[in-house]
């Protein structure tokens, strides 16, 4: 074993000279790290290899990854992507094609359809766009050439590779987004392994075709992640004395206690229990400043997709999809 460690060592050397080329996976220098976790844990070197081997470098990839929409748009201009007429019209239909499933998803976990309608419909369109990536390709790329997002995408790869053990699928076969994110709730390899199911029990958790599977996955996941039936999402929030922005748009997590935010002279949420905590937002709207309270509903939306603006505009479109639902 300390062998192998000092020729992986040697080799990563080698490949960090000027002038050595690096023609796949298998010779890229933090790839063999990662190849020597993934033996050091039981995996054998042969396979591993082949799985390098077989991933393909997406520069397109690279370049999606650092053109993020939450980072570059103004919340109006995110907020237009996803409240649209089609992607409410569209909700209704694939609500009512799944109603069935979507009852029993909100009966087992607590979680309103709507709100799982309106997170695959943000995702993938309902289906749609789930992406033409290979998974490999797209988790490669970033684990090995993006070095910000390294450790979290080697990871993925990781648990990329054990799901398709487990799930006993070719490596090679499994599409998604730029970053490796899978299905119509486009799970993540580690949000597969942990929170996929089996939803209309044949034997198989199948987000990429099966839209029952998927719908028992998103409610699942939000459920694990805290979702509390029946409470709310945000509150309304007003400020009625100056406050200092360092308050606003300061993380997702919950940290203030309604009470405290009282004595900040900022009200609202008149019914809740001034002991619950919220995170408190600003989102400038029709050229107009607009405050609000998320509570931890809206924080377990951001535990999908760690942004202010996804967790406002999947809760949005889940009102409008409800009351297009309602009145069809």
């Amino acid at each position: 074993m300390k062998m192998k460690r000092i020729y992986v060592a040697l080799v990563c050397c080698l490949m960090l000279l000027p002038g050595v080329s690096v023609a796949n996976y298998a010779q890229h220098p933090v790839a063999l790290k990662w190849l020597q976790s993934m033996v050091d844990q039981g995996f054998s070197r042969n396979y591993l290899v082949k799985v390098l081997k077989s991933a393909k470098r997406q520069n397109s990839i690279l370049k999606a990854m650092n053109r993020q929409a939450e980072g570059r748009l103004s919340w109006e201009k995110y907020r237009a992507r996803f409240i649209e007429t089609g992607r409410i019209q569209n909700g209704n239909k694939f609500w009512k094609k799944h109603r069935l499933a979507l009852e029993r998803a909100q009966r087992e976990y607590g979680v309103p359809a709507a709100m799982i309608v309106s997170i695959i419909g943000v995702e993938t369109r309902y289906g749609k766009v789930t992406g033409n990536y290979r998974v490999l390709d797209a988790l490669a790329t970033i684990a090995f050439d993006l070095p910000r997002r390294s450790a979290f995408f080697q990871n993925e790869l990781t648990q990329f590779i054990r799901l398709t053990k487990e799930e006993e699928i070719a490596y090679t076969k499994p599409k998604g987004s730029y970053a490796g994110a899978m299905g119509y709730g486009q799970f993540l390899p580690s949000s597969f392994r942990d929170y996929a199911i089996d939803f209309d029990a044949d034997g198989k958790r199948d987000i990429w075709k099966n839209p029952v599977d998927a719908i028992g996955s998103v409610a699942n996941y939000l459920a694990a992640h805290g979702w509390q039936q029946g409470q709310p999402v945000i509150e309304a929030a007003t400020i009625t004395k100056p406050l200092n922005d360092k308050w606003i748009n300061n993380g997702l997590e919950l940290k203030v206690t309604l009470k405290e935010w009282r004595s900040k002279s900022v009200t609202g949420a008149v019914n809740r229990n001034l002991s619950e905590k919220a995170t408190l937002m600003r989102l400038k709207q029709n050229k107009k400043d607009l405050y609000w309270f998320g509570l931890q509903n809206f924080y377990v939306i951001t535990r999908y997709n760690h942004s202010r603006y996804y967790a406002m505009a999947v809760y949005q479109l889940s009102q409008l999809i409800k009351a297009e639902y309602k009145l069809s």
